[in-house]
Parts: structure tokens; sequence; C-alpha cells
């Protein structure tokens, strides 16, 4: 189970997840594209994938809608939002299953066996920086020789003028995309009211860690190609591959990608 604000993630902390994220996560759509252009498999590609936080399922969503014979297994803490995931991701049939975990203990392992591709967006800051490198080390030892291991998420700012900027920058893309979404500041006011601006409003549970103890990590673990690929507002999108090798001739592209993940959040 996640933990917010120094309490279990609760129904309550969802909806208001739900009610703000579309302003909230910065540059959402893009964030979804470039994991999903990330992916080492072809669009036509058969593969398994597995996220970790999945949520209300919108990234679970993008990548069935973009890679048609891919499975997924999308993972949530919260009743609510796999509720929520379950009902958005039905038209998938049979590719799409969702199931209940607590990313802390280590129960729920044995259903990434041999999955080709995991994804965690916002859910393994969570954890502090021991009980990732265990994570991360249980994921390199459980992915498919191809597989790869793709996350967006907080980081750590590892000076005070970083840590300010990150606070700065959250805050101002969130009032433009209140703004620029939804024809107020309203959203953006939610955003302020909840100190939901960890920068700003540091909270014991959330444990982001540093990018580059986590790239360091996932070196260790045994992933071959590690890297960070986008970055914004503290929020980074970065990663490892088992194989330094590419598998196929193309990925998807980033304007497919796009589209995707536009669908998905409509």
């Amino acid at each position: 189970m996640l933990e917010k604000f120094g309490q279990t993630w609760s129904e309550e902390d969802s909806k208001l997840y739900r009610e703000i994220a579309a302003v909230a996560v910065p540059a959402r759509e893009e964030q979804i594209a470039t994991l999903l252009t990330l992916i080492p498999f072809e669009p036509k590609g058969s593969f398994r994938a597995v996220e970790l936080g999945c949520g209300e399922g919108r990234l679970s969503y993008a990548l069935l809608d973009g890679f048609p014979n891919a499975s997924m297994l999308a993972l949530d803490g919260e009743a609510t939002m796999r509720a929520h995931a379950s009902e958005r991701l039905k038209r998938f049939g049979s590719r799409a299953e969702v199931d209940a975990f607590d990313l802390a203990s280590q129960d729920w392992l044995t259903q990434i066996d041999s999955a080709d591709c995991v994804l965690s967006s916002l859910c393994v800051h969570h954890l502090s920086g021991k009980a990732k490198q265990r994570l991360f080390r249980e994921i390199s030892r459980r992915l498919s020789m191809q597989g790869a291991f793709l996350l967006a998420d907080l980081v750590e700012p590892q000076r005070p003028e970083a840590r300010e900027l990150f606070a700065a920058t959250w805050d101002h893309v969130t009032e433009a995309q209140s703004v620029a979404k939804t024809g107020s500041k309203q959203s953006y006011d939610k955003f302020l009211t909840a100190h939901w601006n960890y920068y700003r409003y540091p909270d014991p549970v959330d444990q982001p860690s540093p990018l580059s103890d986590q790239l360091a990590w996932l070196k260790e673990a045994g992933f071959q190609t590690v890297d960070c690929f986008w970055m914004q507002a503290g929020h980074a999108i970065y990663g490892g591959y088992k194989s330094r090798a590419k598998t196929h001739a193309r990925s998807v592209s980033f304007e497919a990608a796009l589209r995707a993940a536009q669908d998905a959040l409509r």
C-alpha cells in the first residue's frame, strides 16, 4: 500500500489525484509517449508488460493501444484505482489484467517472472534507498533477457539550488497546465492547498532517491544499459535494459506513441 502525508494512501487521496493529475503531472502525455518510445519492441511485437502502481490505468491503456499484440498486468495498491483501471482496460479483453499488490512486500514478485517490460510511474519513490536497490535486483533477475525496466518518478535533488528549481518549476508548470487545460487556476489551487509539491513540503514517507544513485543501482543490479531519458520539474524518466543489443528493426515512433498517450488521457 502506498503512503503519503504520513498516512496510508486512501480512497480520498486517490480521488484528489484523479482530480488534479492532468495538471499536477508535468507534461503527462509527453511522459507516457516517452515511456512507450523507449520500449524495446517493435509496434506489432508480442511481449508481456507489468506496470507497478498503475493508478487509473492510463499508461497501461496507452501501451496496449500502441502495441496491439502486447499483454499487460497492471498492479495497484488502492481499490478504487484498480476499479478505474479495470473499467478503462476492459476494451482490451484478455490482454489486460488488473491485480492488487503491496509495493513494500515481496509477495507479488513472482508475477513479473519472465516479463519483458516493467514500467512504473510515480510509485517507486515511496521506497527507501535500500528497498529500491532490492527491487531493482529482483526485477533484473526476473526480467527476460530482452527486457527493460522503465520508470517515471520523482528524484531527490542533491543541492539546495536544485531543490528550489524543482519546486519552482513544478509550481510553474502546474499553474500553466491548469489554465491551459481547464481555463482557470482552480486545479492549481487544489495542488497548492494539498501541499502536493514534495520539494516544498517534504514528507518522510515519500523517499525519492538521487538520480545518479538510482542509475548506479540499476547498473549494479545487472542492467547492461542505464540512462536518464527525460526530466522536468524534478520528474525524471530513467531505467535500464538487460541487453546492449537492439533486438528489432524499429521501435514505435514518438508520434505514434503520442497519439496513444493522448487517447489514454481523454
